[in-house]
């Protein structure tokens, strides 16, 4: 069995990924590498490990399809390249929305709820919108280009850049959608554990300490220390102050922190 841990996994493959599909495609490795333990050996990983991951993500949605889209492409290329000897995202099922939630998914009676960034979580997100439309006008020329061979059945230059093109709107569409529903969180001098603080733990098992910043769904990076304030960890230190102490649920079991200091 590989001794490759999960984290070195996702490295190797996101450098596989270009374009617009790798932010996306790194976002969601980033929470699955901390859900499961980014350090961990992936010969452990199991399939009951990656169906508990997908009741994690919730119910069945356009939001989270594409999250989920992103795991198992991540396991394909492992099973592909004889990593993993089986496809561990053949496990990864989302639950059926109710309808009720169907409702909500689809939009359009119930308001959309506001997303918590920084100001630098904006910024990024409007810096790489302008990129994309960038993007767009250039990737239009080469379908244009490509669409010239008029042999449709072979032309893989056309194939890829019509999946490009489906990447790139669909990361437009995404980012339009959070910038309309951003809220920027600014100092608040609370104590409280927040979106735009950081804060410093003590793994309560191991006496192991860490500081996280915490920051928006989308603005999330475990090699930077960032971590969303929608994982496990993030739920869990939400409205926290010093002193406190929270359990985490992780595979291995409950992980047990306590809040050492809070910062704006």
């Amino acid at each position: 069995m590989t001794e490759i841990t999960l984290g070195e996994a996702v490295a190797s493959y996101i450098d596989t990924v270009k374009g617009p599909a790798r932010r996306a495609a790194l976002a969601e490795l980033d929470r699955l590498s901390r859900w499961y333990g980014s350090d961990k050996p992936l010969g452990a990983m199991r399939g009951h490990d990656v169906a508990t991951y997908a009741e994690a993500m919730g119910p069945s949605s356009p939001d989270t399809s594409r999250r989920a889209a992103q795991v198992r492409g991540f396991f394909v290329f492992l099973k592909k390249e004889g990593v993993l000897e089986q496809n561990l995202g053949a496990h990864l099922r989302l639950k059926k929305a109710t309808k009720a939630r169907r409702g909500i998914d689809a939009g359009a009676a119930a308001p959309s709820s506001d997303i918590e960034l920084t100001k630098d979580g904006v910024d990024a997100l409007k810096v790489e919108l302008q990129s994309l439309m960038e993007q767009r006008i250039s990737v239009r020329e080469d379908i244009r280009r490509a669409m010239l061979d008029k042999d449709f059945r072979e032309n893989a230059p056309l194939d890829v850049a019509k999946n490009e093109q489906g990447q790139i709107e669909a990361r437009i569409r995404d980012i339009d959608e959070m910038l309309k529903r951003a809220v920027i969180v600014g100092a608040g001098g609370t104590g409280r554990v927040r979106v735009g603080c950081t804060v410093t733990v003590t793994n309560l098992g191991n006496g192991r300490e860490t500081r996280y910043s915490i920051v928006g769904p989308t603005e999330a990076n475990a090699a930077d220390g960032k971590i969303s304030s929608a994982s496990p960890v993030g739920k869990a230190l939400i409205g926290r102050v010093q002193g406190n102490e929270v359990e985490v649920d992780v595979p291995a079991g409950v992980m047990k922190l306590r809040v050492e200091s809070v910062k704006d």
